[in-house]
């Protein structure tokens, strides 16, 4: 009907409007009756609309929000009613004609006011006028109605932005009730910290947004997870938190991280993936006991210079989806690394350092796109690596000491405009890959010693005809010498002046 709002338009007064109850008359047949279901308040019809609305506002479900909502709009219903009376709303184009019909009747009619005036007898056709008058009335109905319709649906648009601030306003009543009641827990957890030995914290999806300074207080503790929570900051005193093994701050709003984060040396695992971290404090790397770090789904554009010299026991890090544009060269010092995942960065290139990661076992590359165009020359030196996605980059050749990755079970190398390898070759998998490239790296090998063995040839055979020619210029000066013995020395030359 066409009094009834638009659900994508109007999505929260239309599910209000629909929990109204319909006060038809009712019907005289009983048949009628039994074959149309009574509405019922409590559970009205569901539609694909309302769970929809439902899911992505799940207070509507609650009386009293409701309830608020419903005596929010009484105007609409009221209007509703009455549109339903007098009709659907006139399409565009009768709209139009009906005002360029009434323009036309109105200077007819002002026509004929002027032709009865002028007319001594004072008749005129009073039928016509009559008809003329009852078109007039029909035109302005219409526009009228429309007018109706257009404040109508005014109407429906400040109900609606109403109903959402009576929403919003319901919403954040209860966050602060829950704010409160994660605050009493918050505060019984210190309480009992503080009388007895906690190793083990979990406030994870609390909606806590202010972390207290005595929390840096727990003695003991060596789990603590604040996960899926909408902190903006962690307070200093978490550095007294000395025996912390694991640490996990994933999915909340931190955009740092505090400096004295580099005092928990005991810390093994730290997750702060799924914030808005843009650097790293370069404290960080005093955490020397870290054997996985993960950063993944933030906005870093770099790592601590020397990341790599002191995160000497870290076996596996996780950067994937930042803005990472290259590594520091230290990053060939983590010794220790097993797993490596970089995808979806802005990576330019690997440091020549990388393939000291001879423990490597593990690397994604995958989705540096248009950045990523080589590798290092050496990157046959990762012994160990047996994982490698290398996908959707600007790739044209691998580095001849490819083949020489004997670990390597599994590669992609999708998306890439590979000439070397040749695609044919790549379709085959990893093992044709590797034989490909060692047979390459061996052809090239021979050409390289064939070329020096022909260098060398020359240069011997140069040599040789060197010395041959002065040996000969040295005998045919001792047989010319030999054959025309040298003229006497002139006596004048010996006089004294």
């Amino acid at each position: 009907m066409a009094a009834e709002p638009n659900p994508k338009k109007f999505p929260v007064l239309s599910y209000v409007l629909a929990r109204l109850p319909s006060f038809t008359g009712k019907s005289s047949s009983p048949s009628s009756s039994s074959s149309v279901p009574p509405f019922d308040v409590e559970r009205p019809p569901s539609s694909s609309h309302s769970i929809e609305i439902v899911t992505q506002m799940p207070h509507l479900t609650q009386p009293d929000v409701l309830a608020s909502m419903t005596n929010a709009i009484s105007d609409v219903a009221e209007t509703r009613s009455i549109l339903r009376t007098l009709g659907p709303r006139p399409d565009h184009e009768s709209v139009d004609k009906a005002r360029v019909k009434l323009s036309e009747i109105e200077s007819s009619l002002s026509e004929s006011f002027e032709d009865i005036a002028l007319n001594e007898a004072g008749v005129k056709d009073e039928k016509r006028r009559q008809e003329m008058d009852q078109e007039k009335t029909w035109c302005e109905s219409i526009l009228k109605l429309d007018e109706v319709h257009a404040s109508y649906e005014k109407l429906l648009k400040e109900a609606e932005e109403r109903l959402v601030r009576i929403y919003d306003s319901a919403a954040a009543d209860e966050e602060i009730v829950a704010a409160e009641e994660v605050n009493e827990e918050v505060v019984r957890i210190l309480q009992h910290a503080s009388a007895n030995p906690v190793d083990r914290v979990d406030l994870s999806g609390r909606k806590l947004r202010l972390l207290p300074e005595a929390f840096g207080k727990i003695q003991g503790l060596l789990v603590l997870n604040l996960s899926n929570n909408q902190l903006e900051a962690i307070p200093d005193s978490i550095a007294g938190l000395h025996s912390l093994v694991e640490l996990d701050v994933s999915t909340n709003l931190l955009e740092t991280l505090p400096d004295s984060i580099g005092l928990l040396s005991k810390l093994k695992i730290l997750n702060v993936s799924t914030n808005k971290l843009t650097s790293l404090p370069d404290s960080i790397c005093r955490c020397g006991s870290l054997v996985i770090l993960d950063v993944s789904f933030n906005r870093l554009t770099y790592l601590p210079t020397n990341i790599g010299f002191e995160l000497v026991n870290l076996e596996k890090l996780l950067i994937q989806y930042n803005k990472i544009r290259s590594f520091p060269t230290s990053i060939g010092e983590m010794r220790s690394l097993k797993y490596l995942d970089a995808h979806f960065n802005e990576l330019h290139g690997l440091p020549n350092s990388f393939v000291l990661l001879t423990n490597l076992e593990y690397l994604n590359l995958s989705s540096n796109f248009s950045d990523l165009n080589a590798l290092p020359s050496s990157f046959g030196d990762l012994v160990s690596l047996q994982e490698l996605d290398l996908s959707n980059n600007q790739i044209h050749a691998l580095p001849d000491t490819f083949g020489t990755l004997d670990s390597l079970t599994k590669l992609n190398l999708e998306q890439n405009p590979l000439v070397v390898p040749p695609k044919e070759v790549v379709k085959e998998g990893v093992e044709a890959v590797k034989t490909y490239m060692g047979q390459r790296r061996i052809s090239m090998l021979e050409e390289e010693e064939r070329k020096k063995t022909e260098i060398e040839m020359e240069q011997a055979n140069a040599g040789w005809l060197t010395r041959t020619t002065s040996k000969l210029k040295t005998y045919v000066t001792d047989v010319s010498e030999y054959l025309v013995p040298k003229s006497p020395r002139e006596p004048y030359l010996d006089q004294e002046l």
